[in-house]
């Protein structure tokens, strides 16, 4: 009988650490090392590359001088004081420098990539990019 009573006073007294521990605070049950996080499902965010501003899109003129800006508006209005406009089609964006500004539909600018190359164009180029406060 003194054998189990040993025995049960043994036990007791190795697992009273154990039972102590059990009350701390800084015990974490998820195991953090042990387990691996487990992502979202579906595709990966994939974050966009900021755009060039101010930019010129696909499809805006770019005209070598304001008179030949100034026939080409009529050329499509189909009004007096047309003719032949020393333009061109924007094909992909190109990103430009604004050199000066004839009101809201005139704006010289200054290709980034050429500087050399400067023109004309009708398109409205605000100060900041769409969306940016």
């Amino acid at each position: 009988m003194r054998a189990r009573l040993f025995l049960l006073l043994a036990l007791v007294l190795l697992a009273f650490p154990a039972l102590a521990q059990s009350t701390n605070d800084n015990i974490i049950f998820d195991a953090p090392g042990l387990l691996g996080k487990k992502g979202r499902p579906g595709l990966p965010d994939v974050k966009a590359s900021p755009q060039a501003w101010p930019r010129l899109d696909p499809g805006a003129a770019l005209c070598r001088s304001s008179a030949d800006l100034t026939r080409l508006a009529a050329n499509r209005a189909h009004t007096e004081g047309g003719g032949p406009a020393d333009c061109q089609i924007i094909r992909v964006a190109t990103a430009v420098q604004v050199v000066q500004r004839e009101g809201p539909g005139r704006t010289q600018v200054r290709l980034t990539d050429q500087p050399s190359v400067a023109g004309w164009t009708d398109v409205w180029l605000p100060e900041k990019a769409p969306g940016v406060r």
